[in-house]
């Protein structure tokens, strides 16, 4: 039996994690037996927190030879030091710069390029738009790409404290294993590329509500952070399947009608447009479903790989994402109720994610943002994660280098496609590898790190401890700890019946 106290005891990654343990060594070692984890000022969020916060400005520094002169000068400066960034380019760009307001105005094609609308859902366009009005007005439009830049970084940077702290307090007695988001390189690379930290820290927050118990609130937090980026959305699939095998459906139905309503109230004002005919959808609004529609394959995806490889353009590529992403999907269900022990809603949400950038027609660097905090709920060892970061990194390098050799003309300075083809090839080795060793850990739950301690699943809230009421195949067997005529066994503890 374990006491209470031993259910408060934070779990240090240094005792369970040879890799960690190692790391550990460049500040002193391991924890001692007699260490008072969260003692005093230092406590695992608050360490997190600044870690995290010192390694976004680290990217922040790594992007100042865009910011001194890469983004205004030189065809393919920015791809060389490998420090772009979409926002400097779409505070002009996209007509923010000329108080043009998103989805209502149509950006001039000279502004734009041909984008006649912001191409964005509606909570990053607000995002946007509140950092346009922060940035002050005067002086050149260099300067106020560059203050415009600053701004959506010191918003980008308070998301990455939210993320910090929620993924951190997700598994109550993990809190550690945040501090591989802190760390990652991948993050700090891509931090400030696009907006995505916006969208992933209210997911991050979705997370932890659902943790506590909270599916109204989780839901809530999971309809703005569709409204923010799409992706989010996905989160109520492995939700349905877990609670329909737990018999929890009400608490998946309280969070799927609250992400719907919290959805329908951002996007509605914006979504609505009224005349003599009667209401109508916004062309503005709808630009985002329609880009994503309608774009071609593009970088990082398994169709550029497959299209540059045999020619083919690939144009029915919707039709084969869709088969992809339906068939995965129903493989996912089919794991949730089969395997021998119900899934953690992380393993399922990362799992279920990572599919849909895979599938996808472009798996942009910054995508990855969107897997770390899942990535880390779902299979929280070092090796893995490191292993999978090198070829995150790895693609990072390869795509600016990839672009720097197509824009440089016939210097050709940069890696050349063959080099870029074998980039995507890493880039996405990397995932599916972690998605493997994830899809493992459900198939056999006494390998899941997580679980070791005895625990069911941290991050589950009303699943959390929930016997199964619907299960397929060997799992609606019994299980050990389920029955009575055997000594109850906890997962991964070594205890045997």
């Amino acid at each position: 039996m374990r006491s209470a106290r031993d259910d408060d005891r934070q779990v240090r990654p240094t005792d369970e994690d040879e890799v960690a343990a190692a790391g550990s060594e460049l500040i002193g070692g391991p924890a001692g037996k007699r260490a008072l984890p969260g003692a005093g000022w230092w406590t695992p969020v608050r360490v997190i927190v600044l870690v995290a916060i010192g390694m976004f400005a680290l990217g922040m520094v790594q992007k100042l030879p865009c910011y001194e002169y890469g983004w205004f000068f030189g065809a393919t400066t920015q791809y060389t030091h490998a420090c772009y960034s979409d926002i400097p380019h779409l505070y002009s760009g996209r007509g923010f710069d000329a108080g043009l307001i998103p989805y209502f105005d149509r950006i001039p094609q000279v502004l734009s390029g041909g984008m006649d609308y912001l191409e964005y859902p509606v909570l990053t366009g607000l995002f946007m738009q509140i950092a346009a009005w922060l940035t002050p007005g005067g002086g050149t439009i260099q300067h106020r790409e560059q203050l415009n830049w600053l701004v959506n970084a010191g918003m980008l940077m308070a998301c990455t404290a939210v993320i910090a702290v929620c993924s951190a307090r997700t598994h109550r007695r993990r809190p550690w294993d945040a501090l591989l988001i802190a760390l990652a390189p991948a993050f700090a690379l891509t931090a400030t590329v696009n907006w995505d930290l916006f969208a992933v820290a209210l997911t991050a927050a979705a997370m932890l509500m659902w943790s506590r118990g909270r599916p109204a609130l989780a839901g809530v937090l999971i309809g703005l952070a569709a409204a923010a980026k799409l992706y989010p959305l996905l989160l109520l699939g492995p939700l349905f399947v877990l609670c329909l095998r737990a018999g929890r459906m009400r608490a998946f139905a309280v969070s799927t009608a609250s992400a719907v309503a919290a959805w329908l109230v951002v996007n509605l004002p914006v979504m609505l447009t009224h005349d003599a005919a009667g209401f109508h959808i916004r062309e503005g609004w709808a630009k985002f479903y329609t880009f994503s529609q309608e774009r071609p394959i593009d970088f990082g995806s398994i169709w550029l790989l497959i299209s540059q490889r045999t020619g083919n353009p690939l144009e029915d590529a919707n039709t084969y994402v869709s088969l992809l992403m339906i068939l995965g999907c129903l493989a996912l269900v089919a794991l949730g109720l089969y395997a021998p022990r119900r899934p953690r809603f992380a393993q399922l949400a990362f799992l279920v994610v990572a599919l849909f950038i895979l599938t996808n027609k472009v798996y942009s660097p910054q995508y990855v943002l969107w897997l770390i905090p899942l990535a880390v709920l779902a299979r929280p060892k070092w090796r893995d994660f490191l292993i999978w970061q090198a070829c995150e990194v790895l693609y990072f390098l390869g795509i600016w280098s990839y672009l720097a050799y197509t824009g440089s003309g016939d210097k050709h300075q940069g890696l050349p496609t063959e080099g870029y083809q074998l980039a995507i090839a890493l880039h996405l080795l990397g995932t599916l590898y972690l998605c493997a060793v994830v899809v493992r850990d459900v198939l056999m739950p006494e390998r899941d790190v997580v679980r070791r301690d005895g625990s069911d699943d941290p991050s589950g809230g009303v699943l959390d401890g929930a016997p199964d009421v619907i299960a397929l195949g060997s799992a609606h067997r019994p299980r050990y700890a389920e029955r009575s005529d055997v000594t109850s066994v906890r997962w991964g503890s070594g205890s045997r019946p």
